[in-house]
């Protein structure tokens, strides 16, 4: 089977919609991606740019707070600290349903899929203090406009992020010999491996990749500076970088005098390595076709990523002409977040009304249940992210998480559920087989239908 309109909104975007057409070819697909984001301006979310500022403040309103005299000067100082944090929670609730919105939305579906994707593939969360919050942010800035560049663009710009810096403790790493050790000797500070590790490992050469530990020591060494100031942008810190150059993957970075320019340069080189190409290949091939991918798709996509140097829209084009990737059986189960949102893009329902008028019931109704199923948003447990192997998500669980919310959520989320033998053709098209047909028109109830087409096998898979 080649490019069919349905299973490309199924397989490669954020399913099938009332109101939404389907795309009507690969290249209109590839063209949704280097044209404007309008999803991102119609339903917006803010960027580290704007948070920046919640944070340069909370940093002034604890200094100040350490600084004043007594309890009675620090009280207001302490109102305004947690009234930031509280409104804060609240947007990142927001946020929620905006990220919702676009999938519900969204005529090309591809993009949607590939930011979350490549945020998974870099997962980053603040540590300490507001930052804690700046995920979604972190997101805006660093991975989605560059989803359609070169990976090397794309790894720059998440492993230099804040957040990153934050999340993997690079923020206080330090050269041995340098300054900030050698001369202040300041307590606590020193080197630390995570990110190094982290790049070598899930970024770009991947677990088994051609490294050694003494690679991944000299990395963290080139890594040492990299650090952000009071008002949360990156800066390269001279004082706690280490001095000399350093050898990873037997090629020389860097010199006497440290720089920014060592860092950069050592990234763009993972960036084009073959293991590189071999392990971000696989990684799409997973996500999109298979737990266990056909060959050939993989050696195409890598011999695609390097003859480019690493230029995704190139391997975007190959993943999306190969004959493999359009095999009309359903393949991967979708995780909580996909399930949850394909359905309300199915329902044709309006979450970023739910989440502009009723906060708390949104979330009891879309973000906790997602929780449930074995998604808490944002929240991954480590640095590799959410899980791709089919058996994370279906698990008895996750399972009956799903299924109780289909049942019972669809019909408080603010509009009316269609004809259950209606909806089989909205939700699943032409994949929809003679046994969802059946139950679909045996329900008693519109509820009990439209919970039983969702809680298909042929909807949790895609």
């Amino acid at each position: 089977m080649g490019f069919s309109p349905q299973l490309a909104d199924i397989r490669f975007g954020c399913g099938l919609a009332p109101d939404v057409p389907s795309p009507a070819s690969v290249p209109m697909m590839l063209d949704g991606l280097s044209g404007p984001d309008h999803m991102a301006q119609r339903f917006a979310v803010e960027d580290f740019d704007g948070f920046q500022a919640r944070y340069q403040r909370m940093v002034l309103l604890h200094r100040q707070k350490r600084e004043a005299a007594n309890q009675a000067d620090q009280a207001p100082l302490q109102d305004e600290i947690t009234e930031i944090w509280m409104k804060t929670r609240e947007e990142e609730v927001r946020w929620y349903g905006q990220i919702l919105s676009r999938w519900r939305h969204s005529p090309n579906g591809f993009r949607e899929r590939l930011v979350l994707f490549w945020k998974d593939h870099f997962t980053a969360m603040g540590k300490v203090g507001i930052l804690r919050l700046g995920t979604q942010p972190y997101v805006e800035s660093a991975i989605r406009p560059n989803v359609a560049g070169s990976f090397a663009d794309l790894l720059i710009a998440a492993v230099t992020h804040p957040v990153m810096l934050q999340y993997l403790d690079q923020n206080v790493s330090a050269g041995p010999n340098s300054h900030a050790v050698a001369v202040k000797k300041r307590k606590g500070v020193g080197l630390n491996e995570n990110l190094a590790r982290e790049v070598l490992e899930l970024h770009t050469l991947g677990v088994n990749g051609p490294y050694a530990q003494q690679d991944v020591r000299a990395l963290a060494k080139l890594f040492t500076g990299m650090t952000f100031n009071t008002t949360g942008e990156f800066r390269f810190a001279k004082g706690m970088a280490e001095p000399g150059a350093q050898q990873v993957l037997g090629a020389r970075y860097g010199g006497a005098k440290p720089q920014q320019a060592r860092v950069l340069a050592v990234l763009r080189d993972l960036a084009v390595h073959p293991a590189t190409a071999a392990h971000i290949a696989h990684k799409l091939a997973v996500h999109f076709v298979s737990d266990t991918p056909p060959p050939a798709l993989v050696d195409d996509l890598t011999a695609a990523y390097l003859r480019s140097d690493g230029d995704l829209m190139t391997v975007y084009a190959v993943l999306l002409g190969h004959p493999d990737a359009w095999r009309p059986e359903p393949a991967n189960v979708k995780p909580a977040f996909d399930y949850v949102a394909s359905a309300c893009r199915a329902l044709g329902v309006e979450p970023q009304m739910l989440f502009d008028q009723a906060v708390r019931k949104a979330r009891f109704r879309l973000q906790f249940p997602m929780a449930a199923m074995g998604q808490n948003w944002l929240r991954p447990s480590g640095p590799n992210g959410w899980p791709e192997e089919d058996d994370a998500w279906i698990t008895p669980q996750g399972l009956s998480a799903r299924i109780r919310w289909a049942m019972s959520v669809p019909r408080l989320l603010g509009s009316d559920l269609p004809e259950p033998a209606d909806f089989v053709d909205t939700a699943l098209g032409p994949f929809a087989n003679d046994r969802v047909r059946f139950a679909a028109s045996a329900a008693e109830t519109r509820t009990e239908g439209v919970g039983l087409v969702l809680s298909s096998p042929a909807f949790q898979r895609r």
